[in-house]
């Protein structure tokens, strides 16, 4: 009996060396466990396409690099870092590198605004004035076909609904009508160094007239930096604390930050524009300013750093965003620690415009597809997603119990389409 165990324990020797070595290739520095792609119904094979296709828009110099992502079942079954993070530098990306996730913090504020709301501080059909005062007797912007522009009271107030789903009549300073007034008010878009805080931006904000009447069309929006403000009104406490304390921590999010402790900017991957007559190049020193749009790539590093952006301010990793995405395919839950009911993700998560969006569903936080038309490219209907300004995203699938998630750093991106490609590459490999 005893040499059998022994040479059973001989046996095993090279199977819990492999294992051993997956789990280090795919589990740098993070907690999710690792599986072998077979073992949760998904092709090895097949997922090794997504590594050949990020490589030729690299080697193509399309992206200076990529890092996916893919869990399925509650495990890692592919991460990989590919390209460089500084090209300039001939520093190569690493899984844990930190990316500018932009409007990737609009699901973890629309989180922090239901937890709130579970704990009975608001209604979701409450005025926002009700705690942002600012927003009392909103007016309406009125163009007419010739003569000066004016304002008329708008038909209602803004609801706290309305903020989480983009239907409150607020827009971003790109917008042609509303974009001056915005630059002239001094509102923050949350991509820029700011002097000032996100109760300075949003009271500014406040003061100028809203596109539309609220609950007449969904718009993206400044919506959820009104939303950071509220949840800092609410709590007591600032965003930044608010999100560490709350979800961060709780998640194991230990990368996460509006700006990131200069220790760790070594691992801050550089921003890349690409322009079609110009190729790939690093992101210039000084803002780009298109109309009366300006971004930067420094904002996270640079400045007084007192905006904490709730619609565009994290810096994040692959893992772990993924782990936030993990908490909502568990239904609010991680481990024995619940942030949000299974009642409130299924309300985030399904279509909440109905006739007065486009086709594309929103729910309360993040985009849901093939709910209001047929799915553009493979997936389930009802995946929840999003992406972020600097060419990141993520997918998040209950039916196949599956997240990818892509980061890299680009903008503009050429009209670039590896993100949605690496998707489908994800959904592919499905193999059970």
């Amino acid at each position: 009996m005893h040499s059998d165990f022994g040479g059973r324990s001989r046996r095993m020797v090279p199977v819990l060396l492999g294992v051993l070595i997956l789990n280090v290739c795919l589990a740098a520095a993070q907690d999710l466990p690792a599986a072998k792609p077979e073992s949760v119904g998904l092709s090895s094979e097949r997922l090794e396409r997504i590594a050949t296709t990020v490589q030729q828009d690299i080697d193509g110099k399309r992206i200076a690099g990529a890092v996916t992502l893919v869990i399925r079942h509650g495990h890692v079954a592919w991460f990989k870092s590919q390209g460089m993070m500084d090209r300039e530098a001939d520093k190569p990306m690493r899984p844990d590198a930190m990316f500018r996730i932009c409007s990737m913090t609009k699901p973890i504020t629309s989180v922090a605004v239901m937890m709130l709301y579970e704990e009975g501080r608001f209604l979701l059909d409450d005025p926002i004035s009700k705690y942002l005062p600012e927003f009392k007797n909103p007016k309406v912007l009125v163009k007419p076909a010739s003569g000066e522009p004016y304002t008329i009271p708008a038909t209602r107030e803004i609801t706290i609904r309305d903020l989480l789903r983009h239907t409150s009549g607020l827009t971003y300073n790109w917008n042609a009508d509303l974009g001056p007034m915005y630059e002239s008010a001094g509102v923050a878009s949350g991509l820029l160094p700011y002097d000032g805080t996100i109760a300075d931006s949003v009271k500014r904000l406040a003061g100028v007239p809203l596109l539309f009447n609220p609950g007449e069309r969904f718009e993206y929006s400044l919506s959820v930096d009104v939303l950071g403000r509220l949840v800092e009104v609410v709590s007591g406490k600032p965003l930044d604390e608010f999100f560490r304390t709350r979800i961060f921590e709780p998640i194991g999010m230990k990368d996460t930050y509006f700006f990131p402790p200069t220790d760790k900017l070594d691992r801050f991957a550089t921003a890349y524009t690409y322009y079609p007559d110009k190729g790939l190049n690093r992101f210039p020193d000084t803002p780009i300013k298109e109309g009366t749009f300006a971004y930067s790539a420094d904002y996270p590093s640079a400045g007084p750093k007192k905006l904490f952006s709730g619609g565009a301010g994290l810096v994040s990793t692959a893992m772990d965003y993924a782990r936030f995405c993990q908490m909502m395919l568990d239904e609010g839950k991680v481990g024995n620690v619940r942030l949000l009911s299974r009642k409130s993700v299924e309300l985030m998560t399904h279509d909440q415009l109905g006739k007065i969006g486009p086709d594309q569903g929103f729910g309360l936080g993040f985009g849901v597809s093939g709910v209001k038309g047929p799915l553009s490219e493979l997936g389930s209907s009802g995946e929840y997603n999003w992406g972020g300004f600097f060419y990141t995203g993520f997918t998040i699938d209950p039916k196949e119990q599956m997240i990818v998630v892509f980061m890299a750093q680009l903008h503009p991106t050429g009209d670039l389409s590896l993100d949605r490609e690496v998707n489908v590459l994800a959904y592919q490999a499905i193999n059970d």
